[in-house]
């Protein structure tokens, strides 16, 4: 990748729906080197999809925090394996630094929330944890 695909990649994380035109615009090169390119970054893997963020996603799970984990031992697998079946867990993520897992959880009440933090922090191997309630969300960069 080179630094116009960088600044593709850029354009499309703040506007997934542009047009080949926009972005030719935006780049300052032709719509048939963005074609090219896109295809490119497609079939090489760099871009594996497009998707939307929508209103509903959000508002399914108006409270919604981070959740980091610190693991004791080699349970990692395991561990990631039993969060990740969690109704209430969107996604897990292997880390590096202090942390070993961090869990995105989304739930309908704080109450609820502080149930399924108890309960991920009851389980064998979780070492210490702390959570991070997400405040707002924005799309994209500016």
């Amino acid at each position: 990748m080179d630094e116009l695909d960088n600044k593709l990649l850029n354009a499309l994380n703040r506007d997934a729906r542009a047009s080949l035109s926009e972005l030719a615009e935006t780049l300052g090169v032709t719509r048939t080197t963005v074609r090219s390119r896109l295809q490119r970054l497609k079939q090489s893997g760099e871009i594996v999809g497009f998707t939307v963020v929508t209103r509903q996603a959000v508002a399914e799970s108006p409270v919604r925090g981070l959740m980091m984990l610190e693991i004791e031992g080699r349970g990692t697998e395991r561990i990631m394996s039993r969060i990740a079946a969690l109704q209430q867990v969107r996604a897990v993520h292997s880390t590096n630094g202090s942390w070993d897992l961090i869990a995105e959880i989304g739930a309908e009440t704080l109450a609820e929330l502080d149930g399924i933090l108890f309960q991920i922090r009851r389980m064998d191997g979780i070492k210490r944890s702390e959570t991070n309630l997400l405040l707002s969300t924005r799309k994209g960069r500016s």
